[in-house]
């Protein structure tokens, strides 16, 4: 975030007061990770605490404060055993509680994590440049998040897989819609996404750039109150900012203090980390929160906050905070809108399809309409093919290409791609013959990828069937998975994602292909869950390739 990074010394070691140094019989050293909007603000705190000469047990206690984006401590956490923090003060709890699902995969040599309350809190608003807010009509007439999702305000977030500001906003956007119950999005909340796609931010350090270069034409972006106060230290007319507040309410980013205890730490820390999360409590340091732009942890602003630029002193209506649950959802759904990806969708179309699903649709028609829909929610810069195999299905071969592999807004034979896919899918159910040729049919559909592999792009097949392959000759499971194993390349990786469509699929069988291949297999019991497995799975590829 934009603070005064270039004039604070974050993420250095705080040097004690040399004299007082003296008195002490050693030290216990103390390492702080703090999201870099707090970063100042701590550092000032620590700045004060070891003035104060605080000590354990006749030791000084040297406060490291380092300056470590949420995201980033939550990948490291795991697998960091060299210099963990103690102390980690993330801008949102939701990273926690994802932190602390990654550490419980391995309970022994993972840290332990103990979240303590919130030093203090920041709404999260919507930044636009003085003469931006002006064309809104900016505080005189509302602005609502519904007008901003919905496209009628151009607005930019920043990247939600690495920013809490985009999750926040995500999750904002999801809470407006409705909600379905088999796990997949609804059709608007796409829509919201695939407009946000476009105008996507690495941080919001590059939206304030955006106010600073060209006020005038910068685009609105989503960022915290704090980080408005911050900017405006730094910026004068008409580079200014100002903080809208939608009228729906907004959510807090919260703050919280973590204990992270590890196996190895220095004796010491306990008391040395409790004594400065004690400092950090204190009137004083809340006092140094206040004057950086933060709130209490009830959202209350200082009355000492009259006079600072672009931001409103009451407190605006709150909203709950999205869920683990919700914003698990929202990010499965940026990944299928937001990779480029070329997916190649190969579908069973032997006999046994024409069986009918609880919901009283056939096999077939369930494999129709969720790759109709899934096709749905893909940019147009997506490539998709789709294949039909059974038996002789396009002899000599046992699978026939209907639609070949290209981008969804580029043309084929005349017409669009996506017109194209939807007209194929439609023919499937008619296309229904023969037996189950499995293995020879996935071994074609990888090396057609494999072949032609585009590095930019994550590269996977689809592999939808509802029985095992009981074709005569040809590939065994064996000579499969051994040709798999041959033909992989670690520079063109090709995922094969296996969906069993129904209770007869050969799930064993679907998940050696998958496992081999890096990918997953799914089982699907009916229409629901199916779309429910095809869009986890959509969701959940690797991103393998430098532009993810």
């Amino acid at each position: 975030m934009p603070i005064l990074v270039a004039v604070l010394a974050v993420g250095g070691v705080v040097v004690a007061n040399a004299a007082n140094s003296v008195r002490c019989a050693g030290q216990v050293p103390l390492r702080v990770a703090v999201t870099p909007s707090a970063a100042p603000a701590v550092q000032s705190v620590a700045d004060a605490f070891e003035h104060d000469q605080s000590s354990v047990n006749g030791q000084c206690v040297k406060v490291s404060v380092v300056s470590e984006g949420s995201s980033d401590v939550v990948q490291s956490l795991p697998t960091r055993p060299i210099d963990p923090p103690a102390l980690w003060i993330p801008d949102s709890s939701l990273w926690v509680s994802t932190a602390q699902g990654l550490t419980g995969k391995d309970p022994v040599n993972s840290p332990k994590l103990a979240e303590h309350p919130s030093l203090a809190s920041s709404p999260l608003v919507v930044a636009a440049s003085t003469g931006q807010a002006d064309k809104l009509g900016w505080p005189k007439q509302p602005v609502s998040w519904q007008r901003l999702v919905s496209g009628q305000t151009p607005i930019a977030i920043a990247d939600p897989l690495t920013n809490t500001e985009g999750v926040a906003t995500l999750g904002l956007a999801q809470g407006l819609l409705p909600a379905k119950a088999d796990g997949v999005p609804p059709q608007e909340l796409i829509a919201v996404l695939l407009r946000l796609r476009s105008t996507t931010l690495n941080s919001v350090t590059d939206g304030f750039d955006n106010i600073r270069q060209d006020a005038a034409n910068a685009l609105l972006f989503t960022t915290t109150e704090q980080s408005v106060v911050s900017y405006n230290v730094t910026s004068a007319s008409p580079a200014k900012a100002v903080a809208i507040y939608p009228a729906e309410g907004t959510v807090l980013f919260d703050y919280p203090v973590v204990r992270v205890t590890t196996k190895n730490e220095v004796t010491g820390t306990e008391q040395a980390a409790s004594a400065f999360e004690q400092e950090l409590r204190s009137a004083r340091s809340s006092g140094i929160f206040s004057a950086a732009g933060f709130r209490d942890p009830r959202g209350t602003a200082s009355p000492a906050w009259g006079g600072k630029d672009g931001v409103q002193a009451a407190t605006p209506p709150l909203l709950p905070a999205p869920s683990a649950t919700q914003v698990n959802t929202v990010l499965r759904a940026w990944n299928v809108v937001h990779l480029d990806g070329r997916t190649l969708a190969v579908i069973d179309v032997s006999g046994s399809m024409v069986e009918k699903m609880p919901d009283g649709q056939s096999r077939v028609e369930v494999a129709r309409d969720g790759a109709l829909a899934a096709m749905s929610l893909m940019p147009d810069s997506t490539y998709v093919g789709l294949w039909a195999f059974s038996q002789q299905q396009g002899p000599p071969n046992d699978w026939k290409e209907l639609v070949p592999l290209g981008p969804l807004g580029g043309q084929v034979n005349g017409v669009s791609q996506r017109f194209a896919l939807q007209q194929a899918a439609v023919t499937l159910p008619s296309r229904v013959r023969g037996g189950t040729a499995l293995y020879d049919t996935a071994f074609a559909a990888y090396e057609t990828l494999r072949d032609d592999f585009d590095p930019t792009k994550v590269n996977a097949v689809v592999l939808i069937t509802d029985g095992k392959n009981d074709k005569n000759g040809g590939l065994d499971l064996n000579g499969l998975l051994q040709m798999l194993r041959a033909q992989a390349d670690p520079s063109k990786p090709v995922e094969v994602i296996g969906i069993g469509l129904g209770p007869d699929a050969d799930m064993n069988a679907l998940q050696q292909i998958a496992t081999v291949t890096g990918g997953k297999a799914y089982q699907a019991v009916d229409a629901a869950s199916f779309r429910g497995v095809l869009f986890d799975a959509l969701s959940r590829r690797p991103c393998t390739t430098s532009v993810c």
